[in-house]
């Protein structure tokens, strides 16, 4: 059986019909799929024979069919019967062309044989139902007749045919992936990227573009076997799509043209004039195999390691990354995580040995390229798969994360700055990842370098606190670091705007525990700060402050801390922004404000919110018409004659408010009954005063 075998096989050989369509329709439809076929205009480079040949038989066949649909009076019964089964066949044929066409060709190569005997079994069928055809009683020109009964012998005599070359090319491509798969595991071997391209190129694998539509189309099959339980066919194909991958890199430059046969040869030949070519290239033979990326097969100046362990030069597995791969290019094993880790050690060791060589390295990356590595990794952070949960996925994050955590505790300024990145990056996905790397001990790590002098080691530390803290037991870890202290000064003295926002977020991931908003609350700056960034934050960081005050304010002791630090004008301010953009998290909190008697007496000074609050009752979101119903009802209550008179006066609010208890939430529609009741009372007073 070959590697890959493990195709369902879509042309069953027994035709089973189990009614008839009428004649018409019949024809109709034979001579739809006839014309479909036969305008086929590009033959793939698999399977070329078989689908020409069968092209070539249907397109015979549609002359029958539109002189039978030309007949005016009825059909036997078995010409009927013979149409039945050879549209039944026909559609059988356009499914597998179909598939030939438009899958993946290395997919369709692996399986040759199988799809040659699929198109075999169709011309048999298609033999069998002429059987029944009954040539004699219909009225056909001469010609047609000929022809269809030419078809008919030689479909009845149709051999096998399994085209040698595709024998040939799919025997010597497994052969290339086993080499590939012997040198990732031993070392050894050598890929010979030359003759792979033109092997891919006889399959019609000529640009990039194409490679990388081939790559989609056998990611996509490798995921619809994986279903079947076949783990060696995946195996196969993974190494297939890794072999792909490589040999893309090595055959074409960055703008996309092939190189020359000369170009590739310089990947596996030393060259007499070492003047013409680059060290690596020219010490390709002498450089230790450990020292070799196994993507470029070139000394590594950046040596990282990726979370299947294996270790490559940051600029080729990077560029193997970005192109939309996410499994290990060496194991083909999927990675659980993006993260590039430094591999020191290793960089350490091929620096020795250039200096032992004389051989000269390529400086190391400067402070102004890490910044754009560094956002480049920020922008791709949303990509990150979701952690598999599997046991090997989860030794692997641990081993990650304790490597990580060690850098931490002893690297330089350089090496925590990147350790606490990766961190960042790890703990951005996955419950598992922030319960793995809390236990590895990075918490109390991380809480020390909030108070780095460095920006980009604060915002990373920061960062990654805000994504561990996602995990429930995380929050109780990170208080009990004694962190709060750090935090807020973060949030008030940040060293950039994204650390001080993400702080706010972290007291606010951290305050849906109850016992925390009483320790945060009680922090003396811990509020200020909060209310300060309300003013000069982005507007993410605006929502993050008013979420944190939010959880905060749920504990009545801090709602007066909040309206003392002055939190209320610039909450109105926001209102009165459109720009602004957290109009419902700003009514939430003014909401909870207004339940202590600070509160109300501080809402009530200003003179811009009642009409805003009256405009977000006929255009708010349905939670934004509920606050603005409950701020206008706490106003209007206890010696609030001056909001309801402004209400009464301003002639949306009577309608609005109609409206709302009429078509609103439960809740709206209460508080909204409440506040006509109120107004109808207060217009009462005023017609009918007192004394």
């Amino acid at each position: 059986m070959d590697p890959c075998e493990a195709m369902v096989d879509i042309t069953p050989r027994t035709m089973v019909s189990t009614g008839f369509l009428p004649a018409g329709e019949l024809l109709e439809s034979l001579i739809c799929v006839s014309n479909e076929v036969a305008l086929i205009d590009t033959i793939p480079f698999v399977q070329m024979k078989n689908i020409t040949t069968m092209v070539r038989r249907i397109r015979l066949l549609s002359s029958l069919f539109e002189e039978i649909q030309e007949i005016d009076r009825p059909l036997p019964p078995s010409s009927i019967l013979c149409l039945a089964e050879l549209n039944y066949v026909f559609q059988r044929v356009k499914v597998l062309m179909e598939s030939c066409r438009e899958g993946s060709v290395m997919w369709n190569l692996m399986q040759t044989e199988r799809i040659s005997n699929q198109f075999y079994a169709l011309v048999r069928d298609m033999g069998s139902a002429l059987d029944i055809l009954p040539l004699s009683l219909l009225n056909l020109t001469s010609d047609t007749r000929e022809q269809v009964e030419l078809l008919h012998k030689q479909a009845k005599r149709v051999q096998l045919f399994v085209d040698p070359g595709e024998i040939q090319r799919r025997d010597e491509l497994l052969q290339l992936v086993i080499t590939y798969k012997e040198r990732n595991r031993k070392d050894k071997g050598f890929v010979d990227f030359r003759r792979t391209g033109e092997i891919l190129s006889s399959v019609g694998l000529r640009s990039p573009l194409e490679y990388k539509d081939e790559i989609s189309k056998l990611i996509a099959e490798a995921e619809k076997q994986a279903g079947t339980g076949g783990l060696i066919v995946v195996s196969n194909m993974n190494n297939i799509i890794a072999l792909l991958s490589i040999t893309k890199i090595a055959i074409f430059n960055e703008d996309e043209h092939p190189k020359t046969p000369e170009d590739v040869k310089k990947r596996k030949m030393p060259s007499n004039n070492q003047n013409d070519l680059s060290y690596s290239q020219s010490m390709l033979f002498s450089i230790p195999d450990e020292y070799r990326c196994p993507i470029s097969l070139e000394l590594m100046n950046d040596p990282v390691t990726v979370a299947s362990g294996h270790t490559y030069d940051r600029n080729s597995i990077a560029q193997w990354i970005n192109s939309g791969h996410h499994t290990c290019p060496k194991s083909g094993q999927r990675l659980i995580h993006m993260a590039l880790i430094p591999n020191y050690s290793l960089k350490s060791l091929i620096h020795q040995w250039c200096l032992e060589n004389n051989i000269p390295q390529k400086s190391t990356t400067s402070s102004s390229n890490t910044d754009q590595t560094s956002n480049k990794r920020r922008s791709s952070e949303a990509a990150i798969d979701h952690i598999s949960t599997t046991k090997a996925a989860v030794d692997a994050v641990k081993m990650t994360a304790e490597f990580l955590v060690g850098k931490l505790a002893t690297g330089s300024a350089d090496i925590q700055r990147q350790a606490a990145y990766e961190i960042r990056l790890l703990a951005k996905t996955g419950m598992d990842n922030r319960r793995i790397i809390a236990e590895a001990g990075s918490i109390p790590f991380l809480v020390t370098l909030l108070g780095s002098q460095d920006s980009r080691i604060q915002e990373n530390a920061i960062t990654a606190l805000l994504n561990l803290s996602i995990y429930e037991n995380n929050k109780i870890l990170i208080m009990a670091a004694g962190s709060i202290d750090n935090i807020v000064d973060v949030l008030y003295s940040g060293k950039t705007m994204e650390a001080k926002e993400n702080a706010a977020a972290t007291i606010f991931s951290l305050t849906i525990i109850d016992e925390h908003k009483i320790t945060i609350g009680s922090h003396p700056r811990a509020i200020p700060a909060l209310v300060g960034l309300l003013g000069e934050g982005t507007t993410s960081g605006k929502r993050d402050a008013a979420t944190a005050l939010f959880n905060l304010a749920l504990f009545n002791v801090n709602r007066a801390k909040v309206i003392l630090a002055g939190a209320v004008p610039l909450l109105i301010n926001l209102l009165i922004d459109d720009k602004a953009g957290i109009t419902d998290d700003v009514l939430a909190v003014l909401a909870l404000l207004l339940g202590c008697t600070e509160g109300l007496e501080e809402i009530r000074k200003s003179r811009v919110l009642v009409p805003l609050l009256i405009d977000l009752m006929r255009f708010g979101s349905s939670n934004g018409k509920e606050n603005s119903i409950t701020l206008l009802l706490g106003l209007c209550k206890d010696g609030g004659e001056d909001v309801a008179r402004r209400l009464l006066i301003n002639p949306n609010s009577i309608p609005s408010l109609q409206t709302l208890a009429a078509e609103g939430s439960l809740k709206a529609r209460r508080k909204a009954d409440a506040l006509l009741r109120i107004l109808n009372r207060h217009c009462t007073q005023i017609t009918n005063p007192v004394g």
